[in-house]
């Protein structure tokens, strides 16, 4: 754990000394929520202040599944490339500490980014309905999918030697995630064969849950299914990532 976290605030003073790393992952979620509600509010939910209580848990989640499978793969797959990797391999720590302190890192940024979405999110008019510590709980669980999914890209940084394919592996994998969900219109008016995706998607739950934490409804089934989602992840992910690591450097 000590080798993790310091290779976590290794990772944490290269954003300081380079803000434009964060300053994507900070910006878009912020972009849609601003996109959706004053384009779009009126025509899906007939005002723009009723489709920000819509949208907003939605847009929450999305933050941490962008900040996931766009910063922490591509970060580490340019690390490997500069040689930093070679040095973390000659010295005397875990091998898996390098991919768990970069993904540490940027779990670290999640809550900057979802604290300033809640900014933002309070100056356009939401109100959370519940209480603090199930806001909480709801920013905890989209912190946990958003790690859990960010092993994806890891394995594609580690696996992949050219940037430019890991980055367009992490968008592609981004859109059917986050827009194949109820996170912009209730799935009622979607066509059936997107009907049976958004069923299976586990985005979906995550905004059903969080949604259900922020503005009151049903938590438990669609809780439970995320962080099933997010252990199924985590199982499959984080060891092959840690194996094909092992063979590259």
């Amino acid at each position: 754990m000590r080798q993790i976290l310091a290779i976590a605030g290794r990772n944490l003073t290269k954003v300081r000394r380079n803000p434009g790393l964060f300053l994507d992952t900070l910006l878009m979620p912020i972009t849609f929520l601003l996109l959706f509600v004053y384009l779009f509010g009126g025509a899906v939910a007939g005002s723009s202040h009723d489709y920000l209580r819509y949208l907003f848990p939605g847009i929450l989640v999305m933050t941490t599944v962008l900040a996931g499978l766009t910063a922490t793969g591509l970060s580490i797959n340019r690390d490997i490339k500069k040689g930093i990797f070679d040095r973390f391999r000659s010295l005397p720590i875990a091998r898996s500490a390098p991919l768990l302190g970069s993904v540490l890192a940027d779990s670290a940024r999640y809550l900057v980014t979802l604290a300033t979405l809640f900014v933002v999110g309070f100056l356009m008019g939401f109100r959370v309905e519940t209480g603090v510590l199930a806001t909480l709980a709801g920013c905890g669980l989209a912190v946990v999918l958003g790690f859990a999914l960010s092993w994806a890209t890891v394995l594609a940084g580690v696996a992949i030697r050219e940037e430019a394919i890991v980055q367009t592996i992490a968008f592609l994998g981004i859109f059917p995630l986050a827009f194949g969900t109820t996170m912009v219109a209730p799935a009622t008016t979607m066509p059936g064969w997107l009907r049976t995706w958004i069923d299976v998607n586990p985005v979906t739950q995550a905004v059903e849950a969080v949604r259900g934490l922020l503005l009151g409804g049903p938590v438990a089934a669609p809780a439970t299914a995320t962080l099933l989602w997010s252990a199924g992840f985590l199982v499959v992910l984080l060891p092959a990532s840690v194996a094909v690591y092992r063979r590259r450097v």
